[in-house]
């Protein structure tokens, strides 16, 4: 068993045989694709598992799975959560829930109304600073998706308020910036419990990207499942990494593209980080075993 699963590992970017990516993203949120266009990039892609993974919104969850029932395609319940931790924004992937379960959408409904809050206020914060951005604009962008800084980016380029994408960041509503806001989060142990008792699995999202030592062994305590091993602002010596840990603590891991579309510039990446099937059984045999 331990030598099929490091070739399976061994194997993680790889396209050839079934391949999972359980970190995308929709209109629900901040992606540019429908849940019907991304099941059908995902089939392009040759994928035979996907996460719809969005930000505080379970929406496009049964419209994904329709479309995939067309391009036999199974698509796993999934949601991003932020939580707060030494003042860091981190991110916690769940799997596996029940995308009904009437706790989780109340607590999802309150989320994004709180995102909605936070994005009048960063939008005063430019109106205080001379940009005239209004907020019929940003929403505009969000559609029926969770309104959130990415909406707002967007929104000033389209308006001729910023030169690119990243520059609203740099310049406006990035950490740090004048127009910057921080968003409602829950704490690591309030959002494992509230994924446990929808029945589900969490796991820390890409947790190279701003995780110390020290914040991952505090959030492995608070009840995560796993880690999120593949992404791509991992790279071989990052995910072997979190491999060790995965196994140190009797985890699972998970990975995937993190995929968004139209101006994050990353369509590029499905069908590259993936993961094999294996993984996925590994998740649904946590829970079902």
């Amino acid at each position: 068993m331990g030598n099929k699963r490091n070739e399976l590992r061994e194997n993680t970017n790889r396209s050839d045989g079934p391949r999972a990516d359980l970190h995308l993203h929709t209109t629900y949120s901040d992606g540019a694709r429908t849940p019907k266009e991304i099941v059908q990039r995902a089939h392009a892609a040759n994928l035979s598992v996907i996460a719809i993974t969005d930000h505080d919104n379970v929406g496009g969850i049964d419209e994904a799975v329709e479309e995939g029932k067309s391009f036999g395609i199974e698509v796993v319940t999934g949601v991003e959560l932020s939580v707060a931790l030494n003042d860091k924004d981190i991110h916690l992937l769940a799997f596996f829930f029940d995308h009904n379960d009437k706790k989780l959408l109340d607590y999802l409904s309150f989320f994004r109304y709180e995102r909605l809050k936070r994005a009048e206020r960063i939008v005063q914060k430019l109106n205080d600073i001379n940009i005239p951005l209004k907020l019929d604009a940003v929403l505009d962008q969000a559609g029926v998706g969770s309104v959130g800084r990415p909406h707002i980016a967007s929104a000033l380029m389209e308006e001729g308020l910023t030169g690119t994408y990243h520059e609203a960041f740099l310049r406006y509503i990035g950490a740090g910036a004048p127009a910057y806001e921080r968003k409602y989060q829950l704490s690591p142990v309030e959002a494992t419990q509230l994924i446990t008792q929808a029945g589900g699995l969490s796991f820390l999202a890409h947790p190279g990207k701003y995780t110390t030592d020290l914040e991952l062994s505090t959030l492995i305590k608070s009840g995560l499942d796993g880690i999120e091993v593949v992404h791509p602002s991992h790279n071989e010596a990052r995910q072997e990494f979190y491999r060790g840990v995965v196994d140190q603590y009797f985890l699972l891991e998970c990975g995937g593209s993190d995929y968004h579309g139209g101006k994050k510039n990353d369509e590029n990446v499905l069908g590259v980080y993936t993961v094999s099937l294996d993984i996925v059984e590994d998740m649904r045999n946590r829970l079902f075993s």
